[in-house]
């Protein structure tokens, strides 16, 4: 019995993820629904993807509920058996990295690799504690892969967009700024836990902290794709606020070269202040 370590910082720990984990699927859930609702016309490739995402988020959910089940109902008064590290976990960390493949593209190859090593020698592990202790280092590649991942993909839009940043297009410069302000917010959230989640395991061994953390990483990918799938709508009601219009003096002289002069202005006035 001593060598089992304290439920508080194993299993309560993990129950706080998986709790916290299920409330984002609700959230990612309700996204999902008003993006099919608002975005109709958008293509069947985007459609496929946002849908591909849910479906594994519910999956991802579904394995850590089912590894908690087993931890808490299954091995009840057998404090031995929850050292055992349930085939469930190892299908969720598989899935996770093809949620994040999803949403990252290509930059997220190598973890997917990652992943799928982890969830085949995972069906051959005898317990959690061993499963750390001989692939730690893999663990460690593909969260220190995470975090570049993340720091990088942040790092280039943010690049891209300023270098895009028009001058003199205070609408146009508001969209982009508006944009450049969402990559950073998510980048850093997904690149922070990312870095909770490799120093946790990396420094508390025998702790379920990492895994807490990991069950709510792909839940904060998807609810970002989704979150800045339909934040178009708010872009494009930034972008159809209407501008001021300009009213001519009653008693403008009706001079033929003012008034041309005056309509000109107009003109340039307007074309600045459209979103080209």
């Amino acid at each position: 019995m001593d060598s089992v370590p304290s439920l508080n910082s194993t299993i309560g720990v993990y129950e706080i993820g998986v709790l916290i984990s299920y409330v984002l699927l609700g959230v990612a859930t309700t996204q999902t629904y008003i993006y099919y609702t608002r975005f109709p016309d958008d293509s069947i490739k985007l459609k496929t993807l946002v849908a591909v995402v849910w479906l594994c988020e519910v999956a991802h959910a579904g394995c850590l509920g089912h590894a908690l089940y087993t931890y808490t109902i299954t091995a009840y008064m057998h404090p031995d058996a929850f050292v055992r590290a349930p085939v469930a976990l190892g299908v969720a960390v598989l899935f996770a990295g093809i949620i994040r493949a999803c949403v990252q593209g290509s930059a997220s190859f190598l973890r997917l690799l990652g992943s799928i090593v982890a969830f085949v020698m995972e069906l051959h592990s005898t317990s959690l504690a061993d499963y750390e202790a001989q692939w730690w280092w893999l663990f460690t590649t593909v969260w220190s892969l995470s975090v570049a991942n993340d720091v990088t993909i942040t790092a280039t839009l943010v690049i891209v967009l300023r270098r895009r940043r028009p001058n003199g297009l205070q609408r146009t410069t508001a969209l982009v700024d508006k944009v450049i302000a969402w990559t950073i917010e998510t980048g850093m959230l997904t690149s922070a836990v990312a870095v909770v989640t490799l120093t946790s395991f990396i420094t508390i061994r025998g702790n379920f902290i990492w895994l807490a953390t990991f069950s709510i990483t792909s839940r904060l990918f998807s609810n970002s794709l989704l979150a800045s799938l339909n934040s178009r709508t708010t872009l494009r009601a930034m972008n159809e606020i209407p501008l001021p219009s300009l009213k001519l003096p009653d008693d403008l002289p009706s001079n033929g070269g003012q008034v041309s002069k005056l309509s000109e202005l107009v003109f340039v006035v307007g074309s600045r202040s459209t979103v080209p």
